[in-house]
């Protein structure tokens, strides 16, 4: 006798939800929601573009100054530009760090807004 009480409720929750799920994303836009929305767009991070990001200089950071700052290098790669500085002196270009073994065309252009000479 339980049983057939429990699937009862099983369904009468699950269409419940349905119609809720319908009803709610249906439902015009309430200003609570667009403040919300504003706010959420408003602090999302700044695109490579946009000069508020931080920036390194390549020739003068120590490699934790670079792990800091740039997308996707981490210390061994931050040490390896380093040591390569060291070894040839400063970078004349950005591009020259495809040089730096390990460093990639995609990884200077992800990092081209935080880089500095």
């Amino acid at each position: 006798m339980a049983k057939p009480k429990l699937v009862a409720l099983y369904l009468s929750l699950a269409l419940g939800g349905a119609l809720c799920h319908t009803s709610v994303s249906a439902a015009p836009e309430s200003a609570s929601d667009a403040v919300t929305q504003s706010a959420l767009s408003a602090s999302k991070p700044a695109s490579p573009l946009q000069p508020q990001q931080e920036q390194v200089s390549i020739n003068d950071a120590t490699a934790e100054q670079l792990t800091a700052v740039m997308n996707g290098v981490g210390l061994k790669k931050a040490q390896a530009i380093v040591s390569y500085r060291e070894q040839y002196g400063p970078f004349s270009a950005i591009q020259q760090l495809s040089e730096v073994p390990g460093i990639g065309n995609a990884l200077i252009e992800r990092n081209a807004g935080r880089l500095k000479l």
